[in-house]
């Protein structure tokens, strides 16, 4: 058997969201995630992510962001979107958890943690390994 571990959640639906990160080259296709030339992201059924890292407790007004945000980062682990787009991500999260109910002060504390503690998450070193039971 193989899996994979530590994902809490996992979308039942595709999720759709229009940005300005628009890598080139622009081809950004796996099984479950999509970044087009134009800037949607779009991640389909079946996708799994933790939710918000850290101290952060999981709420309606960051689960849309963490699930954006780690696609975002995982694109950029698996070098479909170049390391340098992880600022726009951050900035991505603290624009959804806003649009999304959260208080500005809470969502820019969100966004300074990631910009000072996230960046190990961005790095190739840290995508899920696939493990083995018997």
């Amino acid at each position: 058997m193989k899996y994979r571990a530590g994902y809490r959640y996992q979308l039942s639906e595709n999720e759709y969201y229009q940005s300005d990160i628009m890598p080139v080259p622009v081809l950004a296709d796996t099984d479950f995630l999509a970044l087009d030339g134009e800037g949607l992201l779009t991640i389909r059924a079946g996708y799994c992510w933790d939710g918000a890292s850290g101290p952060v407790i999981h709420t309606p007004e960051n689960m849309r962001a963490s699930l954006i945000h780690d696609a975002y980062y995982q694109l950029i682990r698996l070098g479909l979107v170049h390391f340098a787009y992880r600022a726009a991500a951050d900035r991505v999260y603290r624009r959804v958890c806003i649009e999304d109910g959260m208080s500005e002060a809470r969502a820019q504390s969100h966004f300074l943690a990631l910009r000072l503690f996230g960046g190990a998450a961005a790095l190739k070193e840290s995508e899920p390994v696939i493990l083995f039971a018997p």
